[in-house]
Formats: structure tokens, sequence, C-alpha cells
């Protein structure tokens, strides 16, 4: 549910209870992924997603009942069952799902839904119901303990970006987009305005090597260098390529990237090192715009960071969505 924790407080805030549906297990093909939530008001209003369109209108009754009686409920919903058609769930998977009632009295989820909204570190727990031996529904003997959902959100990862060009204007408005918190960096105080990059949650104006090398930079860091400035350019990308970033991408023609790759080589910069430098950056998909270039450049990332094949799905076998 903490996908959706703004939209959720903003009616709890309102005296408003809600109905959470969350999945709660996934396995097999399923467009999303655990933890994934969608909500009903009282008047009706839906808000999130729980399967991409599976199985919503089940769970919008089943949110419904819950928000009559309050009793929580555990549905299963998957392709073997004969509703499977029925709710739309034919691509072979299997979603549990589990509802409950929130309502504003319910200090300790309010306070992970902010600590959420706000980009910190939160967690929930919800007891499912009692583990059940086989398939019988169990008396109190048959119960070998208690089912606990958990989730957990963390931070959202970091998108640094240098050079106030309109590729990062973009790249800026892309990475918000995809849920990342977004530095723009540029030593130009006249490019370098908010009013030029409304998206991005910090506009700095530095010398990037000395922004990066007193910024938090952790392994779900994506960099991308955009200004090919010879002035800094090799500074930057040999501390970028030092760092634990997931993922360290450099703007420029194939000239460009030759002459930086031999400026790194010259201060020692080893071949392992280079092989993380994603130059030129992003991948082939025929962008010429600001816009289609940062949906080049964060295809890559997202290939990158899951180890994707980037192959069309159409030529791959197998589940589409990687969920186990």
């Amino acid at each position: 549910m903490f996908e959706i924790a703004d939209r959720l407080l903003a009616r709890l805030d309102a005296g408003e209870p809600l109905a959470v549906a969350t999945a709660v297990s996934v396995v097999g093909s399923a467009p999303r992924t655990v933890g994934t939530s969608m909500a009903v008001t009282v008047d009706g209003t839906v808000i999130g997603s729980i399967s991409g369109g599976c199985v919503e209108g089940a769970v919008y009754e089943i949110c419904t009942q819950v928000l009559d009686d309050g009793t929580p409920q555990l549905e299963t919903f998957g392709f073997s069952d004969e509703t499977a058609f029925e709710v739309g769930l034919s691509c072979g998977g299997r979603i549990e799902v589990f509802a409950r009632l929130v309502t504003p009295d319910d200090a300790e989820t309010i306070a992970a839904l902010r600590d959420a909204a706000a980009g910190r570190e939160a967690s929930a727990h919800v007891v499912l119901g009692p583990v059940r031996t086989g398939e019988v529904v169990p008396t109190v003997d048959d119960c070998e303990g208690l089912r606990v959902f958990s989730e957990r959100s963390v931070p959202p990862p970091r998108l640094l970006v240098f050079g106030a060009v309109e590729f990062a204007v973009a790249l800026c408005n892309a990475g918000t987009v995809l849920g990342y918190r977004v530095t723009v960096c540029d030593p130009r105080p006249v490019f370098m305005t908010r009013e030029r990059f409304p998206s991005a949650d910090e506009v700095v104006v530095e010398w990037p090597p000395n922004y990066l090398a007193r910024t938090g930079v952790d392994e779900r860091t994506v960099i991308a260098v955009l200004s090919h400035d010879e002035r800094f350019d090799a500074d930057l990308v040999e501390a970028a390529l030092a760092s634990p970033a997931a993922y360290v991408g450099a703007m420029g023609s194939r000239v460009t990237h030759d002459r930086r790759v031999s400026a790194l080589a010259d201060r020692g910069v080893g071949p392992a090192a280079l092989g993380r430098l994603h130059s030129p950056i992003g991948l082939d998909l025929g962008a010429s715009t600001p816009e289609e270039t940062a949906v080049s450049i964060l295809a890559e990332v997202l290939a990158v960071r899951s180890g994707a094949s980037r192959a069309p799905l159409r030529d791959r076998d197998g589940s589409i969505h990687l969920i186990s």
C-alpha cells in the first residue's frame, strides 16, 4: 500500500475510512508485484490497482463488503479457478489478496503511511490468519501458527543528472514519473534554475565533481552525465565509476566517447571500471527528441537493473513477468 500512501493519507486525514486490498502473494505470470494495493473509499472511488485490470472488479466487490462490515477477507484468484475468466485472470498466474479496513484511528498504519509518503523507510504488518495444514478449513488444533504479511518501503532510489541541458529536463521529468528522487546539477546558475527543472527534487548549482564527492550514492543510484563538458567530464565520470552506483551513463557522440575513454584510461581507470560505463548513453530506440532520449536512457537503466535480455517480448519464451 505504500506506493499509494499519499492518496490514502488524503482520505484518512479527511476523516474517511478505507478498504485497502493488498497483493500478499503472487505466483506465475502477473503484471504487478507483492505489496501492490488498491483501495476503495466510502463514496466508491478506487485508488490504485492490484493487477493492472485482471481482478479489479472482484476486488472492488470485496472492498465494498469490508467497508460494510469491517471484516477482513483473504481471497485467491488463479487461472485454475473456475472463476478465472470471470474475474479476468487468464494470464496463468495466481494472486492472493488481503482486504482490510483502515480508519483514521489506525495510528500505526497512518504513521507508516506518513513515513512512506515522505520517502522514509516504513514497515507494516498484518495477520492474515492461522497457518493451515493442507487445504481443509482448520480447527484450532490444526493451526501451526499465525501467518503474517509484512510490507516494507524503502526511500526511493536517486537519479543524479549532470548538465542543465534540454535532455536533462526531459530525463528529470521521466525519472520523477518512475519514482526516482531526482537531483540535477550544473555549475552555471543562469541555466540551473527551478523554473527549468520543476520536477526535480533538488536543483544544485555547484561544480559537478565536488557535488558528487559530497552527496550520497548507493547501489541503487543512477548517474547520468549529459553535459560532456571537457572542464570536468573526465573527473566526474571517473568519480562516478569509482562509486557503488548501479548505473553510470554519459551522453556524447562516438568521437566524444572515444575522447572520454582515452582520458579515463590516461587517469588509470581500468577495463573493469570502463566496462561499467554506458556511453553513448541509452538504448538504440531511434530516439531524437529530448523526451524520446529520456525513454532510451531509462529503458537501459531498467534493463541493467533487472538483468533483462532487452529482446522484444514476442521473441522470448516463458513467462513475461519475472515473478515467482
